[in-house]
């Protein structure tokens, strides 16, 4: 697995060249730090969308708890972040495994997507992407952060919409 994990940060990694490729992903990285990104767009969602306020709260809610998980995970973990590749960006930590980028990206794909926000699988995804060409996660530490993120997305989903009957019921 890390010969595998290796070869793709590396390849990866050297799109950054491209300052369009960098830029992009250094953006992303930075707005996903401590999952801001997704946080922001659960409060947007709920902010607009009245009818499925509380829902849009939950997965805000799930998505902060995906990242507090993920977190906890690296401090048991405490794999060290890639050394073969020179990163792009600033750590807020040392370790690698999982993910937590990846973790709140997923969390809020899965929960946001209920509530029919397209856009943000696939912006998740991008971030998720974006980890490697920035040269700060293995391979497989974006893979678990994502499929932590989507766990935990799935345990509290029917919390998460148990708000939107909540809400059908009293309208």
């Amino acid at each position: 697995m890390d010969g595998m994990d290796h070869h793709i940060l590396s390849t990866l990694r050297a799109h950054g060249a491209d300052p369009r490729v960098a830029g992009a992903a250094r953006a992303l990285s930075w707005a996903g730090e401590h999952g801001a990104l997704w946080l922001a767009a659960g409060l947007a969602g709920a902010a607009v969308d009245g009818t499925r306020r509380s829902a849009w709260l939950r997965g805000a809610a799930l998505t902060a708890g995906a990242h507090v998980v993920s977190m906890g995970v690296k401090r048991v973990v405490r794999r060290p972040r890639p050394a073969h590749v020179e990163p792009l960006v600033r750590t807020a930590g040392r370790y690698s495994f999982p993910s937590s980028h990846a973790t709140s990206a997923a969390a809020a794909a899965v929960a946001y997507g209920t509530l029919g926000a397209y856009p943000v699988p696939p912006l998740a995804a991008a971030m998720c992407v974006s980890r490697l060409v920035v040269g700060v996660h293995h391979p497989s530490d974006v893979l678990a952060g994502a499929a932590l993120g989507v766990l935990t997305a799935r345990i509290g989903s029917r919390w998460m919409t148990g708000g939107i009957l909540d809400n059908r019921e009293r309208a």
